[in-house]
This record gives C-alpha cells, sequence and structure tokens, in this order.
C-alpha cells in the first residue's frame, strides 16, 4: 500500500465534496452517464472516492469498487448502501489489485489517472484483472497540446500534485503504452476532459 497517497486522499476526504460536488460534477454527470451506461457483465470500477459517481451508475449492476483511502469509502458507504445494485467496495491499491487474472468484463475510472502515482503500471494492473477481449471504460482529464493549457497545466501541476491530482497526465498515451487496444477518444472540453474506450487484446 502506497501509504503517502492514502494519506494524502484520507486528508483530501473531509472537503472532497465541497470542492467537487456541484459544478463539476453536475456539469459532467450526463458524459458519465453515456459512459457508464455501458456497464454489464462483473464490473471493476477504480477509485470510488466518496462515491459521487454513483449518481451516473445504471442501476442493477454488480460492481466491485476499490479506492486506495479508507476514509474516502466511509464518506461513500450512505451512497453504496442507496445504490440499486451490488457494490462491493474494498480499500485497495491499484498497484496491488488482489483479483485473479481475467477476473472482470470490464473496468471503469472516472478522474482517476491524474492521481495514480504510476500511471502506466496502474493501467498494466488493470488490464492483468480484465478479460481478453474485455473492456476499459474512463472518463478522465488530461494534459493539453495546445498553447497556453498546457504551459498552464504544467505550472498548475507544481501546486496540485501537492494536495490532489496532477493536472498535466499524458493519459491516452499511457492507456497505449500499458496494452491496450485504443477503441475511441472523445473529447468533451478542447483536449483536455475526454471519455476513452479501450479493450484488452485477447
Amino acid at each position: 500500500m502506497d501509504e503517502k497517497t492514502r494519506r494524502k486522499w484520507d486528508r483530501a476526504s473531509r472537503s472532497f465534496d465541497l470542492m467537487a460536488s456541484r459544478g463539476a460534477e453536475q456539469r459532467w454527470q450526463p458524459a458519465k452517464r453515456e459512459l457508464f451506461g455501458h456497464m454489464s457483465g462483473n464490473i471493476l470500477f477504480l477509485a470510488l472516492g466518496t462515491g459521487l459517481d454513483i449518481a451516473a451508475f445504471p442501476a442493477r449492476q454488480r460492481i466491485t469498487a476499490i479506492d486506495i483511502s479508507p476514509k474516502m469509502l466511509e464518506v461513500a458507504q450512505p451512497r453504496i448502501d442507496a445504490y440499486d445494485g451490488e457494490i462491493k467496495a474494498e480499500v485497495m491499491d491499484v498497484h496491488e489489485l488482489g483479483y485473479a487474472d481475467d477476473s472482470f468484463d470490464q473496468v471503469f475510472t472516472s478522474c482517476t489517472f491524474c492521481s495514480v502515482p504510476r500511471p502506466v503500471q496502474g493501467l498494466e494492473a488493470l488490464r492483468r484483472v480484465l478479460k481478453p477481449g474485455g473492456e476499459l471504460f474512463m472518463f478522465e482529464h488530461t494534459g493539453s497540446r495546445y498553447y497556453p493549457f498546457k504551459l498552464m497545466m504544467d505550472l498548475m501541476t507544481q501546486l496540485s500534485r501537492r494536495f490532489g491530482p496532477e493536472m498535466n497526465r499524458p493519459t491516452v498515451a499511457n492507456v497505449a503504452a500499458a496494452g491496450f487496444e485504443l477503441r475511441q477518444v472523445n473529447h468533451l472540453f478542447l483536449d483536455v476532459v475526454k471519455t476513452i474506450r479501450a479493450v484488452n487484446p485477447a
């Protein structure tokens, strides 16, 4: 377990809903509902956090949800309990997934790989537990290729990485580097907020 990362997100759990539950969640919920609408089979959801994404989950799914922060999952518990389906929440580091190879049909992430300390290794771990032909669905914010956004996000990351996410991650490239086969990248805001769909090659 990456204790430094766990402590960072344990601290953030106290104010996370206040910072994230209004503007950003309301703005992007339609896109998340569309993406999460593809849920089927045995699902792994990475970094459940305080459970804000549960409102966008389709009903009656069977979901295993993990987060590195036990404090985040404590805040999420009422939302887990209210979900019309099954959510099994576990404290776990993506770099140390305690699941057998080929365990899941689908993996979903939401604003997660801005914060995973070793993103390519984290994606490789997800690929290991995803069945051949299984699907990866991601809602992520990433770095930008365009001036002045690239410069701004590089500068912002010097501060933001201390208490939360990094703003300039090349997540699409990281997905490919981890061995996934990219199927679709949909830009929702410039080239920064996007959905990514990929497959674990058979």
